[in-house]
Order: structure tokens, then sequence, then C-alpha cells
């Protein structure tokens, strides 16, 4: 036992300075490249009169705070979904919850006439409770309750529903399609126009929430049975999931918009790196989560210079793939 947690301790350490280099790199790399004692100067003596300086700080330092807490809320809301669900494919984008999310603040942008930031944001978190609990109520009614294939199902119609009523809102409102255009495809670049210290609390309620689940969400992988043998009071741990799936996912919109996929391959990583357990799955693919998202907005950066390719699109290319792996395997009957 000791052993394994030096490794898992090791493992996290290792991902810990992995994502520090990546957090440099996304201050370092841009359309206007600048040098680490540019970034160093920056940072401890800032020179309003340098537009080094005020890109930094205006721009690259807001938006890699977004890409560390949208990346690490949606690793950790990953773990959590596979988990409660049982099901290796089970992510925020791919049940729904982000779509609601989205949907939400577009309706509130459109048909209330809200245009305030932080008050578009708070419309977020409504938007992916409903949306977590009606993917759970489509998923598990009938006969089977809510298995890994009916969830998917469920949420990919959500989805679909949802996008849908998004783009007829748009057409409604072409003026607001810049907008549109934010909460349909993630991006880092408006970091700067979100309340990222009320969004970085409430992504902070929802992991700590998270961790105090995690035994009760190991007794519950084995089952519904057992886990009640062991104590487990179910019916609340899927209610303290949902709240803390919601406080994640929310933040992580808000800030972000819709990332796809990320919650799908940080658990996945996270579980090659560190195991089963879901208190070392949500730390590893709180660090993961950040990690893959910082890299993919420096590489959408420099991808089509001098514009940029949005996160949201780059993460969605590097998922897909993995996705179809994870499905295969599934199909093929190998753990996933």
């Amino acid at each position: 036992m000791t052993g394994i947690r030096t490794r898992t301790a090791l493992t996290l350490a290792a991902l810990a300075i992995a994502l520090a280099g990546a957090a440099l790199l996304a201050l370092i790399v841009g359309t206007r490249p600048l040098a680490p004692a540019q970034v160093w100067a920056a940072l401890v003596q800032p020179d309003a009169a340098d537009p080094a300086h005020v890109v930094l700080r205006q721009l690259r330092l807001p938006r890699l705070a977004a890409g560390l807490v949208a990346g690490a809320a949606l690793g950790m809301a990953g773990v959590l979904m596979q988990a409660v669900t049982r099901n290796p494919l089970a992510e925020p984008g791919l049940l729904g919850v982000n779509a609601g999310a989205s949907f939400a603040v577009v309706l509130g942008a459109f048909v209330l006439g809200v245009s305030d930031s932080a008050a578009l944001s708070a419309l977020a978190f409504p938007g992916a409770a409903l949306a977590a609990a009606a993917v759970f109520v489509l998923g598990g009614a009938g006969r089977g309750g809510a298995g890994p294939v009916r969830l998917t199902l469920a949420g990919a119609a959500l989805t679909a529903l949802l996008m849908s009523l998004v783009g007829a809102l748009v057409l409604m409102r072409t003026e607001a399609l810049e907008v549109w255009r934010f909460w349909v495809v993630g991006s880092l670049a408006d970091a700067g126009s979100r309340p990222l210290a009320a969004m970085a609390m409430v992504a902070l309620a929802g992991g700590l929430l998270a961790l105090a689940l995690g035994a009760a969400l190991d007794a519950l992988a084995l089952g519904e049975e057992a886990a009640r043998s062991l104590g487990a009071r179910t019916g609340w741990v899927r209610a303290g999931t949902l709240a803390a799936v919601t406080a994640l996912c929310g933040a992580a919109v808000s800030l972000a918009g819709p990332v796809a996929f990320l919650g799908l391959m940080a658990p996945h990583l996270g579980r090659a790196l560190v195991g089963p357990g879901v208190r070392p799955m949500l730390l590893a693919a709180g660090l993961i989560g950040p990690l893959v998202l910082l890299l993919a907005d420096v590489a959408g950066r420099v991808a089509l210079p001098p514009g940029e390719v949005r996160v949201g699109v780059m993460t969605a290319l590097l998922g897909g793939p993995v996705f179809i792996l994870i499905a295969r395997r599934m199909r093929l009957g190998a753990p996933a």
C-alpha cells in the first residue's frame, strides 16, 4: 500500500511539473512571442508603458487562469460522471451538461437581454443542473435503469436538441452571432471579461465536494447493493455528485464555453497513471485537464497565424479519436 501511495504521489508531482511547464509556455507563445525574461519582468516589475507587459498581464495571465480553472473543473467532472454512471464514455459534453449550460447563457443573452458577463456566467449553473438531471431521468426511465449506452444516447439526444434551439435563437437575433460563437465553440480568448475569481471559488467548492465523495463513489462502483451494505447512502451520493458536477461544469463553461472531450480524456489518462481509485483519479484529472487544455490553446494560437483556432476545436480534434478508441474497446469487451 505504501508503495502504491508513493508511486501515486510521484506521478502527481510529475504532472504538476508538466503543468507548470505548460503554464510557462502559455505565457510565452502567441501571436507576439515573449522571452522568458520579459515574462519574469512583467510579473515582478510591470511597466504599463511596455506593450509586452500589457499583453501578458491583460491578456495572457487571465487566459492562463481561465485555462487552469476550466481544465481542472472539466477533468474532475469527467471522473465524477464516469464513476456515478459506471460509463467510460460519460463526460460533460457527451451527457449534455455543457450544452445545457451554453443554452441557458445564450437564452439569457438573446431573450432576456442580459449582457453583463457575470450575470451570463451565473446562468450557466441552472442550465448545467437541469441538463444533468434531464439526462439521468431520460437515461434511467423504464426497465433496466441508467445503463451506460442509455445515458450516452440520452446525452447525445439532449445535446442535439439544445444546440438546435441555440441555432434557432441565433437566426432570430443575428446581431448576437459573436456571443453564439463563444458559447458553441469554447475559447479562452475572452477570459479577461469573465468573473475569474468567483468561478475559481465555485470550482474549488465543487472539487472539494468531489474529493469528499470519493470513498462513497468507490463503494458505488461495486454495485448498488454492495454500496448499501458498506454504509453508502446511494441517493445522497448521487445528489452530491450532481451538485459537484453542476458546480464544476458551470464554472468551466462560464470561463471557457463548452470545451468538448476534455472531461473524457483526462479521467482515462488519470486512470492509466494512478489506478481506478476515485480520489487519486480526481487529483490526476485535476492536473491533466488544465495541462491538455493549455497545450491545446497554445497549439491553436500558432496553427493558423495571424489568427487562431479556438481551443474547443483543438480539444475536439484530440478527443474524437480517443472517444472512438474507447467505444471500440467497449464493443470488443476490453476494459476501457
